[in-house]
């Protein structure tokens, strides 16, 4: 029995930031100029950040009840897809009629770990090939019959960890539930690249929103410390130093080789919030050029700055913008999101001032600076915006499939591999312009 589109929720993984919502509204309208065309009913289309007024909602959980609750009883199939996921209705009607709509189901396309890596919480460290999770940029599905039982289980059950870091094995681990639900059922019909039979096909995480924002509109501040200046700033000034036009490094002493600056605060073997506040203090003083971006990275932050520097045309800067890999700490229950520190965060001029004037700041010097930031920017309801290309580990910690590996911005950490070598393959562009 052929699915028909009123039985279909779709929704669309949307964010905040205007850029973002911009997209998804437009991806919106054309999946329904295709309905209009099948002439088959309309499915109900969500935009993830329209579905509720908390934010956290983005790591699809805590949106579940809510998508039963509204659509539980008229849906059989509830699709998620990203921004940039092109869909055919027709294809994908067909795809889901393949599957029985009374049977829970969880459908996508599969990635899985060729190692264990840290972000996984080594739930399948003998053998990682085994579990397999969906590729968001394809699409993926739930059954109403499973997503129903979802929202049941997350209104008297407590998640095993209150952090969100990778969203998609996460969610897979949640269904599996330990072998008591089902594994994800691959579908080669939901893709990344184009091929004929594709029901999805996806475009790029690094669209192209005209000329990339000049050097002069980002200031980078790479933070070090003593011990570290003779093993990792060497690497920072063979790759991608050059590429910035305006760079300091932050350190607890002064190091004129380098140059460093220090800024008062004591290097901490925790946390950093403290040296984090000074630079954002320091970014809105006269001291420095105005920029309309502030870079905080980490001194084993591996970084493409002409990539952000196109990725940052797409955004506006007098808008409250904190962009790059976006963790969350307790939001089941209304917790808040952050952009994780390692991966590189990004901050407009406006972000920064909103943040500074609010009073809100370190409770310690040594306090996580990337959660501090992100607890006082879910106070002034400033979004956490996300994006994929940005990383919080290291290349071979992601499985090689995965499409936003094409054009990263970010890797972080130097153990076990040749950062030298990593930067060259994965983050230098093969030929480099010349560019202002």
């Amino acid at each position: 029995m052929i699915l028909r589109l009123d039985e279909l929720v779709i929704v669309i993984q949307s964010q905040r930031n205007s850029y973002h919502a911009r997209r998804g509204g437009q991806r919106k309208v054309e999946i329904l100029q295709q309905a209009a065309t099948l002439g088959q009913g309309v499915p109900v289309i969500i935009l993830l950040h329209e579905l509720s007024e908390y934010e956290g909602v983005w790591s699809i959980l805590p949106a579940l009840p809510l998508l039963s609750a509204s659509y539980g009883r008229q849906a059989s199939w509830f699709f998620f897809i990203e921004e940039e996921t092109t869909v055919t209705l027709a294809a994908v009607l067909q795809v889901l009629s393949r599957y029985q709509v009374q049977e829970e189901w969880f459908l996508g396309r599969r990635l899985h770990d060729n190692e264990a890596s840290i972000i996984h919480h080594y739930a399948f460290s003998e053998d990682p090939i085994s579990f397999g999770y969906p590729d968001p940029a394809a699409g993926w599905a739930l059954s109403a019959p499973l997503l129903q039982r979802l929202a049941e289980r997350l209104q008297h059950e407590n998640l095993k960890s209150d952090f969100t870091i990778d969203l998609k094995h996460e969610i897979a681990l949640y269904i599996w539930e330990e072998g008591n639900g089902p594994k994800l059922t691959a579908v080669p019909e939901f893709c990344t690249e184009q091929r004929d039979d594709c029901a999805t096909t996806f475009t790029t995480y690094l669209p192209n929103c005209g000329d990339p924002v000049l050097k002069k509109d980002v200031f980078v501040a790479v933070k070090t410390c003593r011990k570290f200046h003779s093993e990792r700033v060497p690497v920072v000034k063979a790759t991608w130093e050059k590429d910035a036009g305006l760079l300091e490094y932050y350190s607890d002493v002064p190091d004129a080789s380098i140059p460093t600056i220090s800024l008062g605060v004591p290097n901490t073997e925790r946390g950093h919030c403290g040296k984090t506040f000074a630079i954002l203090r320091r970014f809105l003083s006269q001291t420095l050029p105005k920029a309309d971006w502030l870079l905080i990275v980490d001194d084993d932050t591996l970084i493409s700055l002409p990539r952000l520097r196109r990725l940052l045309r797409c955004y506006d800067p007098t808008e409250a913008v904190i962009l790059g890999e976006r963790y969350g700490y307790g939001l089941v229950q209304k917790g808040y999101s952050y952009s994780t520190g390692g991966a590189g965060m990004v901050l407009s001029r406006t972000a920064v001032s909103r943040l500074l004037s609010s009073g809100c700041s370190c409770y310690s010097d040594d306090a996580p600076d990337d959660m501090v930031l992100g607890r006082c920017f879910t106070a002034l309801r400033v979004p956490i915006t996300h994006s994929p290309l940005f990383h919080q580990a290291r290349p071979n910690d992601y499985p090689e499939t995965l499409i936003s590996m094409h054009q990263a911005i970010s890797f972080h950490k130097h153990w076990n591999i040749n950062p030298v070598a990593v930067y060259r393959d994965w983050l230098q562009d093969a030929q480099p312009r010349d560019e202002l």
